[in-house]
């Protein structure tokens, strides 16, 4: 065995120990990193000396060759990341479905006295009212102005749920434009993981950005990563390339497979939204060739793309879609049952009545409703009379009565009133439903990433105690070394002198 055996094993273990140190302090500079995962120097123990060999040397036993660095290895624990994904995903269904309620509930606002709800209510007064005076014209413009304001407010409701909707497609352009850039960054890094890994390297700060992609990615859509070893030179600790599979709302893969990234080819099919060209809904959701069933997948995608409007079974569905749907349905039902009493009366002219309301073209019912333009600029035209008689008020009263009178084209045993109420009931339980789960799912989610962070973010306690441990450590080496050094020194230089 060589006399500077001892120095080489001292300078190992001033290496290794120096190595650890370095590694405590990029833990502490990136303790406030997002996504950062700490990191530990992996010791070794240095093969022994010597070898099973002929030739070894006939010694009382193998000798220790000190400490040697293995790897640096980041903390990570690969099913916490896939538990978080999961949650993720339904967290970003959630939030999306609640956001698009919500919207829907502050503008229907059936709280305040300007909701349809209430301006119906105030149509109905003034037509009671003009039952009582229907000479009065005072009250029939009261009654022309109550009817136009009725009209203005389906108007309103049309124009700005469409609006909203609109939102919600610009917003699912932008969602699927942000998912491809995560794909095209992942597959980026993968690519520079697999030069790192061929050389015998651990790629940890890019297996950290990789993870912080996957992470935004899996808000979107509901994904599943596997790992495959980038080549034979790579470490067996190495995480590898990742390849990223759409899945299902229980995280079950599609027949055939949904792959958005091949890890082992660099293969990426991105994501692609169409639209039909009638009614604008979405008629797919695909990756390459391959077509994803909406109502199957989860994610904020999913769920911007339910609340906007899509094709199932060859029918619209979709949150907004069925709110106009359900507006348009009541507003031709109230001009239809409205027009049919009024021109069954008188106007005080005692001719018989016209149409109340009309419809513009070119829009649905609720964007089109509007007071007819004869009776706007001529009040004496509200038929409030059931004959010849202009003092007469009782064709009023029956256009009163109609808010309770059961329309058979609204549904068995359904009014005016109680199908608005219905929609507005129906909203809010919907819209309860989706901001109870989007405050669960969020409170998963924050539990599944509280674990995580247990196991993967930087304690400055343990790394400073670590810091104070490598540091003793590197010392006793260096103490190590010097007395090696003062005994070679004497051998050298203080030892043979007899006879000189």
């Amino acid at each position: 065995m060589s006399t500077f055996h001892g120095l080489e094993m001292a300078k190992q273990a001033l290496s290794t120990q120096r190595s650890a140190l370095y590694t405590t302090g990029h833990n502490i500079s990136n303790v406030n990193t997002e996504g950062y995962s700490r990191q530990r120097v992996h010791f070794e123990t240095a093969r022994p000396y010597p070898s099973a060999s002929r030739n070894r040397p006939q010694i009382a036993g193998q000798m220790g060759n000190g400490v040697e660095t293995g790897s640096i290895e980041r903390i990570r624990n690969q099913f916490l990341d896939y538990q978080y994904r999961t949650e993720n995903s339904k967290a970003g269904y959630w939030v999306e479905m609640s956001d698009a309620i919500s919207r829907m509930e502050r503008l229907m606002h059936e709280q305040s006295k300007n909701g349809l709800g209430s301006t119906m209510n105030q149509f109905r007064d003034s037509l009671q009212e003009l039952s009582a005076h229907p000479t009065n014209s005072g009250a029939r413009s009261v009654v022309v102005q109550r009817g136009l304001a009725v009209a203005e407010t389906f108007n309103y409701l049309s124009e700005s749920l469409n609006a909203n909707r609109s939102d919600l497609q610009n917003k699912i352009g932008i969602t699927v434009k942000g998912a491809n850039s995560l794909l095209g960054q992942v597959n980026e890094i993968n690519e520079q993981i697999k030069h790192l890994e061929s050389s015998g390297y651990l790629a940890n700060d890019l297996y950290d950005h990789r993870d912080r992609l996957l992470d935004g990615l899996s808000e979107i859509v509901n994904i599943k990563v596997t790992y495959h070893k980038s080549s034979e030179n790579a470490l067996d600790v190495a995480d590898g390339v990742a390849t990223i599979e759409l899945v299902d709302a229980k995280g079950q893969p599609f027949t055939p497979p949904a792959t958005l990234i091949d890890g082992q080819t660099g293969e990426v099919q991105t994501l692609s939204v169409y639209y039909s060209p009638d009614n604008q809904a979405v008629t797919s959701l695909q990756t390459g060739e391959k077509t994803i069933p909406i109502k199957q997948t989860t994610g904020s995608l999913a769920g911007i793309i339910e609340s906007y409007g899509y094709m199932h079974k060859d029918k619209l569905e979709g949150i907004y879609p069925d709110m106009l749907a359900n507006l348009d349905k009541l507003a031709a039902t109230f001009a239809t049952a409205f027009n049919g009493v009024h021109q069954e009366g008188y106007d005080l002219n005692e001719n018989k009545g016209k149409a109340l309301f009309e419809f513009k073209k070119g829009y649905g019912a609720a964007g089109s409703i509007t007071v007819s333009r004869e009776i706007l600029d001529e009040p004496d035209l509200i038929a409030a009379s059931i004959d010849e008689n202009s003092g007469n008020g009782d064709n009023a009263a029956s256009l009163a009565n109609i808010f309770d009178e059961k329309l058979t084209s609204l549904g068995s045993n359904t009014t005016l009133n109680s199908f608005y109420e219905s929609l507005i009931g129906d909203l809010g339980v919907r819209g309860q439903e989706a901001h109870r789960m989007a405050k669960n799912t969020e409170i998963l989610r924050s539990q599944v990433d509280n674990q995580r962070l247990s196991v993967s973010s930087v304690s400055l306690d343990e790394e400073i105690t670590n810091m104070v441990k490598y540091q003793h450590a590197y010392n006793a080496a260096a103490r190590s070394m010097t007395t090696l050094d003062e005994m070679l020194d004497r051998i050298i230089n203080n030892m043979g002198l007899v006879g000189r």
